[in-house]
């Protein structure tokens, strides 16, 4: 038993599809947010710290040919004041030597022609965000001045946050919304399935699909046609049984009542012609299973078949040769007429030997003239040029029979289609053209029905010419 495989429902499908792509959307606009805050944020602190250096810088003199600072404890309270941050700096003479400020603190060496760079360091355990500003009056020295992180990193987190639960809030309403509108875009195909469940397997009438839009519309229009082609196949199924059950049931019922009328009887001659009856009946039986065989293999057919080329003098000869005592039998005249080089078709070579077979049992059941002539059946074929520069050849057999009417020739070719009695004896059911009909059209072939010469009934199949292989291919196969 085949464990169950548990697929997504198709509404967690859509709000999966919809909202992830929306939900990385949001946090990717909150990061490029919270990039862009940030830069702008750090401009403005980094202005801020740069005029802590120049403030620093101004109180930088030359006294006699040395640098000198000097400020007051007030002033360097003021100077180094921030209500959020703590700040350091360190002055450092042209040499690279120490002059006052907070020992140790280091920041990125400047370059020639540039007056200050920012950077990143570690003073005292902590980082630092500092600017290292370069002066060359009233002599060379340069000014540490570095701040903590702390308000930019909270300035960071918070546009994070303000941006991110409004969007998540967003989120989660756009997803409840979106959850209930997809439910009701989707009862119309959950209406359909529980029709389909509850519907019983014999009923196959249309479904009735809410026409909410137009894809359901074409579903259901999709699935009536189903029905509807099920509903054909069926019927015709049904009537293809009950007519076959029907052409049985007459040669098995004459079977037993000629079985049981000599059984009764004493008399060995009774028992010789119910035995001839029986040998009959039992050959228009087998005529018919050997027909429903051949529909089957036409069904069959209606896959791909592989086309081959065939020699036609072959298939014609040897059929000729399987029915030549039959029609001695029947006294008819069965012969052929046809090119005498060997004539290739493209073909297969079952269907076209039914096909061959189909129409010489069909003209010598039926090619039998009203007016008292020996009944003649003659098999030709030969070549043709056709139309678009392809060449075809002509399959003809034709009779000297009373003929069928322009009018019942195109019903002749369907299944349990006979013709009237003055025309067609009692011995066929109606299949054989049918046969002839469906294997034409699985061959790609056409077929046509025509007076004959003689006044009887030719019918025609025309296939395409194939090219003779080659000596070198035939010894290959």
């Amino acid at each position: 038993m085949l464990t169950p495989v548990h697929l997504p429902t198709l509404l967690s499908r859509l709000l999966r599809h919809v909202l992830m792509p929306l939900m990385w959307a949001g946090v990717l606009g909150a990061v490029v947010v919270a990039l862009v805050a940030r830069h702008f944020t750090s401009q403005a602190y980094d202005r801020s710290l740069l005029d802590d250096a120049l403030m620093v810088a101004g109180h930088v003199h030359d006294r006699h040919g040395e640098l000198d600072f000097r400020l007051s404890p007030a002033e360097m309270k003021a100077v180094l004041f921030d209500q959020s941050e703590s700040l350091f700096f360190a002055i450092y003479d042209g040499q690279g030597q120490f002059l006052a400020g907070h020992a140790g603190l280091q920041g990125v060496p400047t370059k020639v022609g540039i007056s200050h760079v920012f950077g990143e360091t570690l003073h005292q355990g902590q980082r630092l965000r500092t600017v290292t500003l370069h002066r060359d009056w009233p002599r060379d020295f340069n000014v540490v001045m570095g701040q903590t992180t702390h308000s930019r990193e909270r300035i960071l987190q918070q546009v994070l946050v303000f941006s991110l639960f409004p969007q998540l809030g967003l989120l989660l309403f756009l997803a409840l919304w979106l959850r209930r509108n997809i439910e009701v875009e989707l009862n119309p195909l959950a209406e359909l399935e529980q029709d389909l469940l509850q519907r019983d397997a014999g009923d196959l009438s249309p479904v009735r699909v809410p026409k909410s839009s137009s894809d359901m519309q074409r579903l259901g229009e999709v699935v009536n046609s189903l029905f509807g082609r099920i509903a054909t196949g069926l019927q015709a199924q049904r009537e293809f049984s009950g007519n076959v059950a029907h052409e049985l049931r007459t040669p098995l019922a004459g079977i037993r009542a000629q079985a049981e009328y000599g059984l009764s009887s004493a008399q060995p001659q009774v028992w010789r012609e119910q035995l001839q009856g029986i040998l009959g009946s039992q050959e228009r039986a087998s005529h018919l299973v050997d027909q429903l065989l051949a529909l089957a293999l036409a069904s069959e057919a209606k896959q791909s078949l592989a086309l081959e080329p065939i020699c036609l003098n072959d298939l014609v000869t040897q059929a000729l040769l399987r029915w030549m005592q039959q029609a001695d039998q029947r006294g008819v005249d069965l012969g052929a007429q046809g090119t005498d080089h060997a004539c290739w078709v493209w073909g297969h070579r079952a269907l076209l030997e039914g096909l061959i077979d189909n129409l010489i049992d069909n003209a010598l059941r039926h090619g039998r003239p009203a007016d008292g002539r020996a009944p003649q059946v003659t098999v030709l074929w030969y070549e043709m040029d056709d139309h678009g520069g392809k060449r075809s050849v002509q399959l003809k057999v034709q009779d000297n029979g009373s003929g069928v009417p322009p009018s019942q020739r195109q019903a002749l070719q369907d299944r349990w289609q006979r013709g009237n009695e003055l025309t067609f004896d009692t011995g066929g059911h109606g299949l054989g053209l049918s046969i002839v009909s469906s294997y034409a059209r699985h061959l790609q072939a056409r077929l046509a029905l025509e007076d004959g010469p003689d006044g009887g009934l030719a019918v025609t199949v025309i296939l395409t010419e194939a090219p003779a292989p080659t000596p070198a291919s035939e010894s290959m196969a």
